[in-house]
């Protein structure tokens, strides 16, 4: 039988959130220079190009965007980054990522900046499906989803000319 896909958030609403976000940052940040928006392959990099926009419209300080490749079936951080790791210190990192579901993709990204000292690290998800199976937690979260753990959610930016959405399947 096959699972019926439910549209949970639209383009507008995705706008909304990622708006809503945008602004939370640039609070959190009012005082520094600059920022890395570090986006996990390869949803959660999309999400940080849309962070970047809104950012870059309403924030002084500078914008660097990181681009994190991690190996989630390892049992063992495997991770490469973008720009040259030392860019990094002492500098406020914003960890991005499109659906929180067990907290593996944001523990492993967290550890991609653990031996560099850093001003801060802070998360941010599209979607928080709760089903955490370590300890993390995201400071700026689009929407918070309560869902079973057989249900999958699938986030579409910029995809096979699919239009922006979140789906419940």
């Amino acid at each position: 039988m096959p699972t019926k896909r439910v549209l949970i958030l639209n383009h507008t609403q995705i706008q909304q959130k990622i708006n809503r976000i945008a602004y939370q940052i640039l609070e959190d940040n009012i005082e520094e220079q600059e920022i890395i928006l570090a986006g996990v392959v390869s949803r959660g990099y999309r999400f940080a190009l849309r962070l970047e926009k809104v950012l870059k419209e309403i924030a002084h300080f500078k914008i660097t965007l990181a681009e994190i490749e991690l190996n989630k079936d390892s049992s063992k951080l495997e991770s490469s980054i973008n720009i040259p790791i030392e860019a990094c210190q002492n500098k406020v990192i914003i960890l991005v990522d499109d659906v929180l579901n067990s907290g593996r993709t944001i523990a492993y990204g967290l550890g991609v900046f653990l031996n560099i000292p850093l001003k801060k690290l802070r998360s941010v998800v599209l979607i928080d499906r709760s089903h955490k199976l370590f300890p993390v937690a995201t400071d700026f979260v689009g929407l918070q989803l309560s869902t079973v753990l057989k249900e999958h959610v699938e986030v579409v930016l910029d995809e096979n000319n699919e239009p922006d959405g979140v789906y419940l399947n």
